[in-house]
């Protein structure tokens, strides 16, 4: 089975890969001939995720899925939230926006945070969402060189590493993209 992935992000790419398996080839934005940057301007993390995936299949014809991910801060009241690529500005830098985080939190006790992501999927005639959440704290600091966006500032609950420090294989199993991925999957096998 094909399906594409609307993404430019290769190292997203490469991660949701090793969560579908074999089974599913992703192809990406790139690989279907869409350079353009599709517009997210929804007021939801799920709003952005369909706004992509209804995108592609209207345009292109491709059945595809996207992804859109924010990162919620208790004590900033839910930021960066939907904003969270375009935290510290336009050039969507993920050492920018956690610098502008880290700045923000500097004052705070509370360092509460939830990743959340959402999947959305378009299929004719078949439109679904899919969640998943991974609670967590913001550390003090950037750790470790793995990962991507703001993998270096995030420790999941019950573990004392960021996720920039984890293999991929644990990361996958208890990450937000993974958890709503396993939901995603879940409902390929059943229809």
């Amino acid at each position: 089975m094909k399906l594409v992935f609307a993404t430019h992000n290769l190292n997203k790419l490469k991660e949701v890969q090793s969560l579908v398996g074999k089974d599913i080839e992703l192809l990406s934005l790139t690989d279907i001939g869409c350079t353009e940057d599709i517009l997210e301007d929804a007021a939801t993390i799920e709003g952005n995720a369909l706004l992509k995936a209804n995108y592609v299949k209207d345009t292109y014809g491709y059945d595809c899925f996207a992804d859109d991910t924010g990162l919620e801060v208790k004590s900033l009241n839910g930021a960066p939230g939907v904003f969270s690529a375009r935290y510290a500005g336009e050039q969507k830098s993920a050492t920018d926006n956690m610098n502008k985080l880290l700045i923000k939190l500097a004052t705070h006790q509370d360092r509460t945070a939830r990743f959340k992501t959402v999947i959305a999927f378009a299929k004719a005639g078949n439109k679904q969402t899919f969640t998943g959440i991974c609670n967590g704290q913001i550390s003090k600091e950037k750790i470790g060189d793995g990962g991507f966006g703001y993998d270096p500032i995030f420790l999941p609950d019950g573990y004392d590493a960021t996720f920039a420090q984890m293999a991929m294989p644990l990361k996958s199993k208890i990450s937000h993209r993974g958890k709503a991925m396993q939901k995603f999957l879940d409902f390929l096998s059943e229809h």
